[in-house]
């Protein structure tokens, strides 16, 4: 698509302007955005360039934002979080890309999230559930995000080095928000993992010898310390079975476990298992909080393992504990 530059041509001599959505994606990789959040914005901005007829954004206002907005929420029928992702585009666009401090930025109506209860599993469930994931790789790192907590994308990036037998915990990296934190290696799980790299590290070894060893580092570690990419302690821990490439920065790599993956296995297990639930990988994680909290680990552990940076974000879990209404006992079950 052709998108409008944000300036317009000069002289021959003078080197051709970035066009408006390289622009975006040079600003995302200069901030240190993630690939996926920059994929997301380039497509929204894109999508509010062609509804307005690909007038360039510098002549549009905060008129032609809400009418976008509004769009999204009365014809396509977006949640609020995608109509509040949809917003944070056209933020950063106008603030970061295009420069524009306008007064009208902050005054966009954002769509109100509605408070919904997360989906837990009870522990029989979790068990079940586990049980019926097929493939022992699939498997293993589902039962290591609902016995640690981690995100799936925590998860399936999780690096060699991170991972302490030792001191039975894992280290988890650049989590949401930028944050490091720990939370513990379950020892159940110990005997699987130590499998799990071994066989890995066979793979690695083959990679090395065919010169394709080299891993993703994030903020040019791999300039500062140019070994590291080929170096075992920086490998994924679940990884892809075959080799692609790099959108970036084109390089033929081995990457991580596609997220999609576990996902589609999770929800193949649900339907074996009967689980008559809505289940995702993040619902393993929303289990696991649940069920500390049930055997009387305090809400603030529970929140620094969750990596929250509000505890009222981990309160959300005391309001689907296995007590009934909020733990209240029915005045029914007192006279009985």
């Amino acid at each position: 698509m052709q998108v409008p530059s944000s300036t317009p041509a000069s002289d021959s001599a003078a080197p051709p302007k970035l066009r408006l959505l390289d622009q975006v994606r040079n600003r995302c990789r200069v901030l240190h955005y993630s690939l996926r959040t920059e994929k997301a914005y380039v497509d929204w901005i894109r999508r509010f360039v062609l509804f307005h007829n690909k007038r360039h954004p510098l002549e549009m206002g905060a008129a032609e934002v809400e009418a976008f907005l509004t769009h999204l929420a009365v014809e396509r029928n977006v949640s609020a979080s995608t109509q509040n992702q949809a917003l944070a585009a056209l933020l950063f666009l106008y603030q970061q890309v295009l420069g524009q401090e306008l007064p009208w930025l902050n005054d966009v109506t954002r769509a109100k999230k509605p408070q919904r209860l997360p989906t837990v599993l009870n522990r029989l469930e979790v068990q079940q559930l586990l049980a019926c994931v097929v493939d022992p790789v699939p498997q293993l790192l589902c039962r290591l995000l609902y016995g640690t907590g981690m995100r799936l994308l925590e998860g399936t990036r999780l690096r060699v080095k991170d991972v302490d037998f030792v001191r039975n915990e894992i280290v988890i990296r650049d989590g949401k928000g930028g944050k490091d934190r720990v939370t513990m290696l379950p020892r159940m799980l110990v005997g699987d993992l130590r499998g799990h790299l071994a066989q890995r590290r066979v793979l690695f070894d083959a990679d090395v010898a065919a010169n394709r060893a080299d891993v993703y580092l994030p903020d040019a570690l791999a300039v500062k310390h140019p070994n590291a990419p080929r170096e075992w302690a920086w490998q994924y821990v679940f990884v892809a079975q075959r080799l692609s490439v790099d959108p970036r920065s084109g390089a033929v790599r081995r990457h991580h476990l596609d997220e999609k993956l576990i996902q589609r296995r999770l929800k193949a297990a649900a339907e074996n298992a009967g689980i008559a639930k809505a289940v995702s990988p993040h619902v393993l994680r929303h289990s696991f909080a649940t069920h500390l909290l049930e055997s009387g680990y305090d809400i603030r552990t529970v929140q620094e393992l969750l990596g929250h940076s509000d505890v009222s974000t981990t309160m959300i879990y005391t309001h689907v504990l296995n007590r009934g209404g909020r733990g209240v006992v029915s005045p029914l079950d007192g006279m009985m």
